[in-house]
């Protein structure tokens, strides 16, 4: 982290106290920030993608520093990390990012123990390296990465080839994001099923 988000950070509690107003806002806003960048993140191409979600990751580590036990923005910080971990190829790289998106949705389940999304969310981080050697191992995610052979010369195969990849990408992130929101779709279904009938 930035020396200067620390210093402002210091600023703020040292003035501000952490309930202010003030303070809540700042707090909240960049766990915002966080989350647009890392939404934003799944319509670019992988190199650009990494970039927002590692400045995502930055300003939601920068909130959590302020604040340690805000629930949302560790649940954030999971879902940072779990995307990174899929864009990363290797296999050992990526499991230390699950690692960590495993840790935080468990400090947000910790946080708030009574969200079922949360405790969806640690459940699927615990199943998101089997899906990620799988994707890989059928090389999708190398496609989508645009890594995959080019033994074409011609621009007109060069554009097709980037047109196939560009639609993989999306098809493999849309799955990726489809999956997420029946789960979360699911765990809020749970959380609110009627009382049931009296006896």
């Amino acid at each position: 982290m930035r020396l200067a988000g620390k210093c402002g950070i210091f600023i703020i509690r040292l003035f501000s106290g952490e309930n202010t107003i003030f303070f809540r806002c700042l707090m909240q806003n960049l766990t915002r920030w966080g989350g647009a960048l890392l939404e934003l993140s799944q319509f670019q191409n992988v190199p650009d993608s990494k970039k927002m979600i590692l400045d995502a990751i930055s300003k939601l580590e920068e909130a959590l520093e302020a604040s340690p036990s805000k629930h949302d923005t560790l649940w954030c910080l999971g879902n940072a990390h779990t995307s990174h971990a899929f864009l990363t190829p290797d296999q050992d790289e990526a499991k230390v990012y699950f690692e960590k998106a495993a840790q935080y949705f468990e400090q947000a389940v910790e946080a708030d123990p009574q969200n079922e999304l949360y405790k969806k969310s640690l459940e699927v981080a615990a199943k998101a390296p089997e899906l990620h050697m799988e994707i890989h191992k059928h090389g999708f995610a190398q496609q989508a990465m645009g890594a995959g052979p080019s033994a074409s010369t011609t621009t007109k195969q060069q554009g097709t080839k980037k047109k196939k990849s560009s639609d993989l990408k999306y098809d493999i992130f849309g799955w990726i994001i489809l999956a997420v929101g029946i789960v979360a779709w699911v765990g809020f279904a749970k959380s609110h099923l009627p009382p049931p009938p009296p006896r």
